[in-house]
């Protein structure tokens, strides 16, 4: 396997003397297995325990004295404690809720011992069936693979490089967007770019999506508490994908006979389960960027690799010669929200769009960065500036001068100027430098 980003912020966990133990979450199937395994490599001792096995959840269950239960763990892994760091990994925490209660006194008790933990299922009996102890956890997102993880797995580290220095990323666009187009195709699930890494065959990966989206399927027996709510998800989970980058209503989703109430919660169940987000809209160019949950949210999953075999626009993302122009550009949205998604590893960061907040307007700019208490505003749009009649709209509006457009051209920053004459710096943002977003609003600000 190759290495994650998320990596460098399990450092600065370990690092931290004040650190507790740490809640790892995400999707099924997003490597919090695999990524702990890595990680554990920087350790003298490690034991990792799965609460699926009956006797590893009744020897966490058998002991209440934390200090009591660490030399038994070492004696059901088999293994000698030698001198220096241990980490203990905890998988399928939700297995055991007495188990996440001890979490605290780890925390309070041994303080030495190195603890993460995680679950396929924990986040959709978070708050339900379990309760973390408050204060004495702290949390990390990890999310499908990002465009440089990507690459990493290619072994593509001169791209790697010219993206993270940029003066020469202009020299390299063509290679640069032809990769994160086959990058947008495929997706970012680990085992599906490890699998296109080693073989370069998009064809042959159909077998390991139809294995995801049948393990989330399948998963909808435990999310739901009555068969109604088994229904509604099964067919979001079926109908859903072609509705990405979409504001959707509830009621009547996709054609369906269910009503408004029953679709909104098999939608929060799936978004619990970070398997997709409701983009809800904020009406503000100024801080703070309250979202407005009265009006339609946009669809988002959590990755386009999944999205376009589902929804069968494989074919289509082939024949097209810019992924702007692919179905219809909610593809290049999907793709954009994914790569945004991926900028941060907080449980709590979440994305907006903005809709102008004035009878009769139909102005909405795609997303928006929050940076230096600013809002940003973030279009996926090709064309002539002059054609950025929303971001034109946010920017008359707001207290700045710095705007941002996604698409598949080259880097660069236009000074552009609004119909009421506000000057503002548009900075053109290929795909392929979403990642340095930050950096370069810095710059530029």
């Amino acid at each position: 396997m190759f290495k994650r980003n998320i990596e460098t912020q399990l450092h600065k966990w370990a690092e931290n003397p004040y650190r507790k133990p740490l809640i790892l979450r995400g999707a099924r199937q997003v490597g919090k297995t695999t990524v702990v395994n890595q990680f554990a490599e920087n350790f003298e001792n490690f034991i990792s325990i799965n609460l699926e096995k009956s006797a590893a959840k009744n020897l966490m269950e058998s002991v209440d004295e934390v200090k009591k239960l660490i030399p038994l763990l070492f004696l059901y892994a088999n293994k000698t404690q030698k001198e220096g760091r241990t980490l203990l990994f905890i998988d399928e925490i939700q297995n055991s809720p007495h188990t996440v209660s001890l979490l605290r006194y780890f925390y309070e008790e041994t303080p030495e011992i190195y603890i993460i933990a995680a679950g396929s299922l924990l986040e959709t009996m978070l708050d339900k069936h379990i309760s973390l102890p408050v204060g004495r956890v702290e949390y990390m997102a990890l999310h499908p693979c990002s465009f440089s993880e990507y690459l990493v797995a290619l072994n593509e580290n001169g791209l790697l490089q010219v993206i993270n220095e940029k003066e020469s990323v202009n020299i390299f666009h063509q290679p640069l967007i032809e990769h994160f187009e086959r990058y947008a195709l495929i997706g970012g699930m680990p085992e599906v770019v490890a699998r296109y890494a080693a073989d370069r065959d998009i064809v042959s990966l159909g077998k390991t999506y139809n294995e995801l989206l049948n393990a989330y399927k399948n998963d909808v027996e435990k999310y739901a508490e009555t068969n109604t709510q088994a229904a509604v998800l099964r067919y979001i989970l079926e109908e859903g994908w072609a509705f990405s980058g979409q504001t959707i209503t509830f009621g009547g989703f996709a054609e369906s006979p269910y009503k408004a109430r029953e679709t909104g919660e098999a939608f929060r169940t799936l978004s619990k389960a970070m398997l997709l987000e409701l983009v809800y809209p904020t009406t503000n160019t100024i801080m703070p960027a309250t979202s407005n949950l009265k009006k339609t949210p946009k669809l988002f999953w959590l990755d386009a690799g999944l999205v376009n075999y589902a929804a069968g626009i494989q074919r289509e993302y082939l024949l097209q010669k810019d992924l702007m122009d692919t179905w219809r550009g909610a593809a290049a949205e999907q793709i954009a929200a994914q790569e945004l998604k991926a900028l941060s590893n907080d449980v709590g960061f979440r994305r907006n769009y903005w809709r102008r907040n004035k009878r009769g307007s139909t102005a909405e700019v795609d997303f928006i960065w929050i940076q230096d208490g600013l809002i940003i505003p973030v279009e996926v749009k090709s064309g002539h500036n002059a054609h950025l009649k929303s971001i034109h709209q946010f920017m008359d509006e707001t207290n700045h001068n710095v705007a941002v457009r996604i698409w598949s051209g080259k880097y660069g920053v236009d000074d552009v100027k609004t119909n009421a004459g506000k000057s503002f710096r548009l900075i053109n943002l290929p795909f392929y430098l979403i990642s340095k977003l930050a950096d370069i609003v810095r710059e530029t600000l």
